[in-house]
């Protein structure tokens, strides 16, 4: 397969790239992924079958609204929420309609869902090199659980339009319009701002997310080439809760960044020394509590690790949890149920912890005497 010419990259540079590319399959056909961001390749480019499904390009962030929102624009800027979830690219190949992670994997239980709850041939029919590209949320899903008020267990949210080859973006508008002719339901729009003078607008919008416990929001020129993104103070304390809840299995720089923003949002709003004060409580409960909380619970004999719930065909269960034993994952099943649903018959409702080893091992051998070498 040439897929040098379709990743428009020359052939020298592209056998460097096929030094990092990582294989799999799903349902007997050989595929390449990349793992990780290479010269000009975005993480997560998927070669399948002939094909070639671009990764999701990385999206900067800013710290301080006032000033990056007019530095990274000169244009409308267009804001539209950001969802807590996992990115999934969605593309159809040889008839096949496919779910793919962030990291360029087919997920079997998203590809599940997608053609069980989505409705998208007539959009492949009309635009067959499309990547429909969103966010996965719910309670009920394998990655990144959160609630979502209206989402009982698992939803999909369509955030960009995209040339699965090219990787090139649909414009806001017509992205917005295409997706609502055939019926696929979209992040919020929030409204269209003027870069200059959009920061006090666009306080009031976090301010407001924050309340609701939500993540925050994703801003797009209109040709939706350029984008930024900025979190919640209650996003970053979630983050930080969930990172100390597993401390020896995050890394110092992934709490650094959450720590860092809460910081800059401080000073950017101005906060008074009683404000501050509030803020900096509330980080402290979300790292000291949840870790102490996960310490208790090694002490009482509990393995601690990323719990789970999903729900679905058995079928699709079962692919699932080969899927995540295949990428190494110790999986312990908590609670394995069969309930019927009006709608959609039988289905498996299954538990499970995906057991983080360094965070187990290190807490127990603490509690038992272990000394710290600093």
């Amino acid at each position: 397969m040439e897929y040098h010419r379709q990743l428009g990259l020359s052939p020298e540079t592209f056998e460097t790239v096929l030094d990092h590319v990582e294989r799999a399959s799903y349902e007997g056909t050989e595929y390449r992924h990349v793992p990780d961001y290479r010269r000009g390749v975005e993480r997560g480019t998927v070669l399948f079958d002939g094909a070639v499904v671009r990764g999701f390009p990385k999206v900067p962030r800013t710290l301080v609204l006032g000033a990056g929102v007019p530095q990274q624009f000169d244009g409308p800027v267009a804001v539209e929420e950001k969802l807590n979830g996992y990115n999934t690219r969605i593309a159809r190949i040889d008839g096949d309609v496919l779910a793919f992670s962030r990291s360029g994997l087919v997920c079997p239980y998203t590809t599940w869902f997608v053609e069980r709850r989505l409705d998208l041939d007539p959009l492949f029919d009309d635009h067959p090199d499309t990547a429909v590209c969103g966010e996965m949320i719910g309670s009920e899903n394998p990655y990144t659980p959160h609630d979502y008020s209206g989402v009982d267990s698992l939803a999909f949210r369509a955030f960009d339009w995209r040339d699965r080859q090219s990787g090139e973006p649909l414009d806001v508008r017509g992205r917005r319009e295409r997706y609502g002719e055939y019926g696929v339901p979209q992040v919020r729009l929030f409204g269209v701002y003027d870069p200059d003078d959009a920061a006090d607008e666009l306080r009031e919008i976090i301010d407001q997310l924050d309340a609701d416990d939500r993540e925050g929001i994703v801003m797009k020129s209109l040709d939706g080439v350029t984008q930024l993104k900025y979190t919640t103070s209650a996003a970053n304390r979630g983050d930080l809760a969930y990172a100390f809840s597993l401390p020896f299995d995050y890394g110092q720089a992934f709490m650094f960044r959450r720590l860092i923003r809460e910081a800059f949002q401080s000073i950017e709003w101005n906060e008074s020394p009683e404000q501050a004060h509030k803020r900096a409580h509330a980080v402290g409960e979300a790292i000291v509590l949840s870790m102490t909380e996960t310490i208790e619970r090694v002490a009482d004999g509990e393995a601690v690790g990323e719990r789970h719930t999903v729900r679905g065909d058995p079928a699709a269960i079962d692919d699932l949890l080969d899927h995540l034993d295949a990428q190494g994952l110790t999986i312990d099943v908590q609670a394995d149920d069969r309930v019927e649903r009006e709608r959609d018959g039988a289905e498996r409702v299954v538990t499970f912890c995906k057991r983080v080893q360094s965070t187990n091992d290190t807490i127990r051998g603490y509690l038992d005497g272990q000394i710290v070498r600093e």
